[in-house]
């Protein structure tokens, strides 16, 4: 791990923004919301170092005044820290939702400051995006040791990786002097975030290493690191440690369990996780429904929804919503409507994602005018989602002037959407329609709306490989040709035509 470069040591080189000297921290601990992106937001060790080199000469200009003191009693303070990682704490805190005020006013008295309130307004930074509080609260961190402790140093962590910031998150853990699997777990988080499995498997080992034993916390994180990347091995291998290590009991890490095997199409280990489970939960109900859906098992979802409702486990959108994707991709369209409509008995709101489950429903049992006249009866307004729905159905049933309605109504709330100007192009292509055609296209040129391609990808010996359209650079790719070409033609043999898709 002390092998891995960062930034830290090129960032002391460079050359510091001069802020306002007489504004003190205090005077901006509650700006303006900003808008914080991750390409225009200000250098945060520039900002820090800005902060401390402006409190020293302060403090030599005024070394009369009465300093606030921020002192913090580890002994009395670390116990009350709270942090979403630490399975000892409820992570709820009377003061967290006005903590920053907090901070000002014991600032402004020259309290002593603890760790837990220091802790909590950066959580509440992170939660609320506010970047320019959080790296001056941080440089009020250097400045008076609160890094040795590790909840302070573990919040950081979550409120750099919360900005995209995974550089940064590691110096903040690298420099802690104390870690332990509260720090770790949150570091394993922060590239979770960022979809490197690598390295959480990296810093698991680590962890491993030095006799620290992960908790229930760390294990959900690395099994949703692993559905992220669609890497199943991995999966199973964290699975066996769970069992090893006496967490497959715990019910929110068995429900991480069985949504990384739903998510990597394995159905039916994630079912035998579901019935091994002593105890089920709302969540576990969900997940099991949801994988059912997602790989086309619609009558599986349907009775395992019934089976839910006779044991009284009330269902709430996203159980309807997994009983809806189901119906739709198992062509049940008497089932999904008679469900859609019967949320209002159990007291839930249909939403977007309900609505659009039932239009693409009707569109694949090629019920489009149904679906268009649904549409319109929507008490909500339609979003592009639904729209899109709609103009892929039309397409693949060839009812070019719907496709081209719900074409221009997804583009009249989505003007940037490549892929739908180039379903456009097609439908006015499929009905001779060049002029129009080219319009599109030229519109698209002149917006700069240029197509991102799709990857798939297959795991072989626990490695991951993507694959792009029309991409010639990985390896073995005569190999993977050859035997699609041999595939091509074993589907012509059966009397399978060729079908040409284009978006």
């Amino acid at each position: 791990m002390n092998k891995l470069l960062f930034r830290y040591g090129i960032r002391k080189n460079l050359s510091l923004t001069k802020i306002n000297k007489v504004q003190r921290f205090l005077d901006i601990l509650a700006p303006k919301k900003p808008n914080v992106t991750k390409n225009h937001r200000k250098n945060h060790l520039q900002l820090i170092e800005d902060f401390l080199q402006t409190y020293s000469e302060q403090n030599c200009k005024h070394p009369t005044d009465k300093k606030p003191s921020f002192s913090c009693s580890v002994e009395s303070n670390e116990q009350n820290c709270k942090h979403p990682f630490d399975k000892t704490s409820s992570f709820s805190c009377s003061m967290e939702g006005d903590s920053i005020s907090l901070l000002f006013k014991f600032h402004k008295e020259g309290s002593k400051i603890g760790v837990s309130l220091v802790s909590n307004t950066v959580s509440l930074c992170a939660s609320k995006r506010d970047f320019s509080v959080g790296i001056q609260v941080h440089g009020m961190v250097i400045v008076n040791g609160f890094l040795s402790n590790v909840y302070v140093g573990s919040s950081l962590i979550t409120f750099y990786s919360n900005f995209g910031g995974i550089v940064d998150a590691y110096q903040v853990f690298d420099e802690m002097p104390v870690r332990n699997v509260v720090s770790w777990s949150t570091m394993v988080y922060a590239f979770a975030l960022e979809n490197d499995l690598d390295m959480c498997l990296k810093l698991y080992k680590g962890m491993m290493g030095l006799a620290l034993r992960p908790n229930e916390f760390t294990f959900t994180i690395l099994l949703s690191a692993c559905m992220g990347s669609g890497c199943f091995g991995h999966g199973k291998s964290i699975h066996c440690h769970i069992i090893v290590m006496g967490y497959g009991s715990y019910v929110h890490v068995a429900n991480a369990v069985l949504s990384m095997y739903c998510k990597c199409g394995e159905v039916k280990d994630a079912f035998e996780v579901f019935e091994s489970m002593k105890s089920k939960d709302l969540v576990s109900w969900n997940s099991m429904i949801c994988g059912y859906g997602q790989q086309g098992h619609g009558i599986q979802a349907i009775e395992l929804f019934e089976e839910m409702k006779k044991r009284k486990v009330r269902p709430d959108s996203i159980t309807f919503l997994g009983v809806l994707s189901s119906c739709r991709h198992s062509g049940f369209v008497k089932e999904g409507m008679s469900y859609f409509y019967s949320m209002v008995d159990y007291g839930v709101k249909p939403e977007l994602d309900h609505y659009s489950c039932i239009v693409d429903l009707l569109g694949r049992a090629r019920l489009l005018e149904e679906a268009r006249e649904f549409i319109k009866k929507m008490p909500i307004q339609p979003n592009g989602v639904i729209w899109g729905s709609l103009l892929m159905s039309c397409r693949l049933q060839g009812n070019f002037w719907l496709g081209i309605e719900a074409a221009e109504n997804r583009l009249a709330l989505e003007p940037w959407s490549t892929s739908t100007h180039l379903q456009l192009v097609n439908l006015y292509a499929g009905l001779g329609y060049w002029d129009q055609a080219a319009r599109v296209q030229k519109l698209m040129k002149d917006n700069g709306l240029k197509r991102d391609p799709g990857y798939s990808w297959i795991e072989i010996s626990n490695q991951v490989f993507r694959f792009t359209a029309e991409d010639i650079s990985v390896g073995h790719i005569k190999s993977i040709a050859s035997l699609v070409d041999m595939l091509v033609d074993h589907m012509k043999s059966f009397g399978v035509e060729e079908i040409a898709y284009s978006e």
